[in-house]
């Protein structure tokens, strides 16, 4: 499970009614704009932001008695059911307006506010198979400032999607944390500060770190690392811009990322 010093539930609410709040101040023809996401206009984001709601709405009312996946492992399935995710957002989308999908992710947050007061269910049933709840409530923040930031870079004329210190700490902690997971070793130790810092193995797995400074390093800021792991940057291009700092023979984690896409 994620552990994080800001609770995933504040940082979904937080992040989400900004969203709600920047797609509503938005023109008729900015929702037919094309975004950074290929072949996805921006009132198609705009739905997929409301399946993402009206998604976690729905997963916390199927509690399950199975164990959970381990949050490293389920979320290399999205790979796997992407074409589900494109027919699911589609549906969620449908033939509506931009400012009617506005409305829809207005009233699906109102409606998670209310749930998310009351105890949640320690496992549930999502899409990708049993998950932790909070593990679930992490990855939607993900969801929620990933997308964001996709809103921002799509529209440049506008002024950016404000991205909240809180959804920043919980994606680089649950970021890490899938790394970690996914890649288990301590040979290269990632620093996403202030919010995360976690040790690693990719590749040659090398020496063993245990006390002092460890021998490689990478630290970058987290919304380069949260670009870096959704793929909307590629990490030669972080490296070559300066936004990622790599010391050590190791430090290179070009063969684990994206961690998620």
């Amino acid at each position: 499970m994620v552990a994080s010093r800001v609770r995933p539930v504040e940082a979904l609410l937080e992040q989400s009614g900004i969203l709600v709040d920047w797609l509503g101040g938005l023109s008729a023809e900015d929702f037919s704009v094309a975004s950074v996401l290929p072949e996805w206009d921006i009132r198609r984001l705009t739905g997929h932001l409301v399946l993402v709601h009206a998604g976690l709405l729905q997963a916390l009312e199927q509690p399950t008695g199975l164990a959970p996946v381990p949050l490293a492992i389920w979320v290399r399935r999205y790979r796997r059911d992407v074409e589900q995710i494109e027919a699911r957002t589609s549906e969620a989308t449908g033939t509506a307006s931009g400012y009617e999908l506005v409305a829809r992710l207005a009233d699906a947050r109102a409606a998670l506010e209310v749930r998310l007061a009351d105890p949640l269910p320690a496992v549930i049933d999502a899409a990708r198979g049993p998950t932790a709840s909070a593990d679930f409530l992490a990855t939607r923040v993900v969801e929620a400032v990933v997308h964001a930031d996709d809103l921002s870079r799509s529209l440049p004329h506008r002024e950016p999607v404000e991205l909240t210190r809180k959804g920043l700490s919980v994606c680089s902690r649950t970021l890490t944390t899938i790394l970690a997971g996914q890649h288990p070793g301590r040979s290269i130790e990632v620093r996403v500060p202030p919010f995360a810092a976690v040790q690693c193995g990719i590749g040659d797995p090398g020496p063993r770190h245990t006390r002092g400074t460890p021998p490689n390093v990478v630290e970058t800021d987290a919304l380069s690392f949260l670009r870096l792991a959704t793929g909307r940057t590629s990490w030669a291009e972080a490296v070559h811009s300066g936004r990622v700092a790599a010391s050590g023979l190791r430090a290179d984690l070009s063969a684990a990322l994206p961690l998620l896409s």
